[in-house]
């Protein structure tokens, strides 16, 4: 695999977009990045500035990208990864125009969008800074470079809770994994244990259900929608520990062999033999980039009015990183549309007011 030189997205050198500049061969991920590799080598000069710069690579992300191309903004994108945690669902049944779909599919689908359909500058940089200028805002990356921008929007979503208890960063990937991971091979015929209590537990359990030789589902309480539950042949099948927390984690170096659980408020402890431990006990909004410039609730979810702003004039905020009701893929889809709307609004106004 190679690296776009623009962007910094992977690329297969097969498939690639290709040229070759003073005698070495470049690849890119699309006829857009090669374009403005052209000509930034043409001007001797790299480009910083933009009218929106949208931060995140999830559903909220890369809709707004999209639909501020549509209309006719000038937009760059800063991701992490593309897809953000709609990778990680195996199975998609909320979204218009698809019975079902799996993560990996929908973000191919965003990918070609973004990148093909309906070309957006982007970069794969992480955004380490955020800062209001007398113009808008300053970006900084973890590469140093900076951007500045006259409207922002932050969808940078969340990030999966950890149990942080003994054991669970010795055998991260070694048995501990955060969610749904797309290859089950590796506890095939083995025992593993679920900790949470609401749908995304027990579609992992669902998953599991015909590749573990036994699953344990441990929660403090099972939370998760009646119709889900009854539904689910893995809920069904598994040996369930509500009211029970983890302990801690044990094992050696070929991985995780056991994982401790107590009985909430009593002494009383169980151990359970598992190969593989499935995390999914919520998520935390990434908010930390804007908490000192913008309203956050005591979630620490970004305040939002109904058009996506915050009480900072130009910084929009999408998806699930912000108060808006309903953490779902088709959700922040929506608002990350919203978003570029009204950012377009507030671009036009600064137009009007020159």
């Amino acid at each position: 695999m190679r690296r776009d030189p623009v962007c910094n997205m992977e690329v297969d050198e097969t498939t690639a977009v290709t040229v070759e500049h003073g005698g070495e061969a470049f690849y890119f991920c699309s006829e857009g990045c090669r374009d403005k590799f052209l000509a930034e080598h043409r001007d001797r000069k790299p480009r910083t500035s933009y009218e929106l710069i949208i931060i995140g690579g999830g559903p909220a992300g890369l809709t707004a990208a999209v639909y501020a191309a549509k209309l006719r903004v000038d937009t760059f994108v800063l991701l992490q990864d593309l897809g953000g945690q709609a990778i990680d669902s195996t199975k998609i049944e909320n979204y218009m125009g698809f019975d079902f779909i799996t993560g990996p599919e929908l973000v191919h689908k965003f990918k070609n969008q973004l990148i093909h359909s309906n070309y957006v500058d982007h970069k794969i940089a992480e955004v380490e800074k955020i800062e209001k200028t007398p113009e808008g805002f300053r970006v900084t990356t973890s590469d140093l470079a900076s951007y500045l921008t006259k409207a922002l929007v932050v969808a940078t979503g969340m990030t999966r809770r950890k149990l942080r208890v003994p054991g669970e960063e010795e055998f991260q990937r070694q048995g501990v994994f955060y969610g749904n991971i797309q290859d089950l091979s590796f506890v095939q015929g083995k025992d593993v244990v679920v900790i949470g209590g609401g749908n995304s537990a027990i579609q992992i359990v669902d998953n599991l259900c015909t590749v573990a030789a036994k699953t344990y589902l441990v929660a403090r309480k099972f939370e998760a929608d009646p119709a889900v539950m009854k539904n689910s042949d893995g809920f069904a099948a598994a040996e369930k520990f509500e009211g029970w927390k983890i302990e801690r984690l044990d094992g050696d170096r070929s991985g995780l062999r056991e994982v401790q659980i107590r009985k909430a408020a009593t002494s009383e402890t169980a151990t359970l033999p598992a190969a593989g431990l499935f995390i999914a006990i919520g998520l935390h909004p990434n908010s930390a980039l804007v908490s000192t410039l913008t309203q956050l609730n005591e979630r620490g979810e970004v305040i939002i009015n109904p058009d996506c702003s915050t009480d900072i004039p130009g910084l929009f905020a999408a998806g699930d990183v912000t108060n808006a009701y309903g953490k779902r893929i088709v959700i922040a889809s929506g608002d990350g549309a919203r978003a570029a709307l009204a950012a377009k609004q507030y671009i036009l106004a600064l137009r009007r007011e020159k």
